[in-house]
């Protein structure tokens, strides 16, 4: 089986995304969001453009709110979460992504606890990570852990963002994102 760095067609140009990260917690600040920092250096270290960056606590109008907002936001692609994806009466992420998500991506939640079972086994359960589009914006919900992000943007992320990777990737198929079924048919 290749490696994901062997499925990179170094012949295509690399094409930067706009991504928006969000925070949600309900005790995290600016100073010690070790998750978020990761996300946005990785972000930039990978090439593509931070586009947005905010701490939003725990609560489901406030993330869909903002969740809102990007997806208006032309000059956003990809918006990538931490934090809210477990199972106490608090993690609310998920439930906003059910308020505004159009198309589930399935395989992502369930190729990223594939992932984490490797590392911390059957804890990965306790995870609700997952993926969908919004009105042409992909929407990407990690766990709040650095390790998670690690695992989310590492072993998937930074691979189906690139372009360039084979045989197919999230960001070429980004302009028909919004294509509608009657589209498709008459084009």
């Amino acid at each position: 089986m290749a490696h994901n760095t062997d499925r990179l067609d170094m012949s295509i140009a690399f094409q930067p995304v706009n991504i928006a990260v969000m925070t949600v917690s309900d005790t995290r600040s600016a100073a010690d969001d070790k998750s978020g920092d990761f996300l946005a250096s990785r972000i930039a270290g990978d090439g593509h453009v931070l586009a947005d960056r905010a701490i939003i606590t725990d609560d489901v109008d406030r993330i869909t709110a903002r969740l809102h907002a990007w997806i208006d936001d032309p000059q956003i692609d990809v918006v990538v979460t931490t934090g809210g994806t477990g199972l106490t009466g608090r993690d609310s992420t998920p439930e906003a992504f059910a308020a505004i998500v159009e198309k589930e991506i399935a395989g992502f939640g369930e190729l990223f606890r594939m992932l984490s079972y490797q590392k911390i086994g059957t804890s990965t359960v306790q995870s609700r990570a997952l993926a969908g589009v919004a009105r042409g914006t992909y929407l990407f919900a990690l766990p709040g852990s650095t390790s998670a992000c690690k695992d989310g943007w590492d072993d998937i992320l930074r691979y189906q963002l690139d372009i360039r990777h084979r045989p197919c990737n999230f960001v070429e198929i980004m302009p028909r994102l919004t294509e509608s079924a009657s589209t498709r048919r008459s084009g």
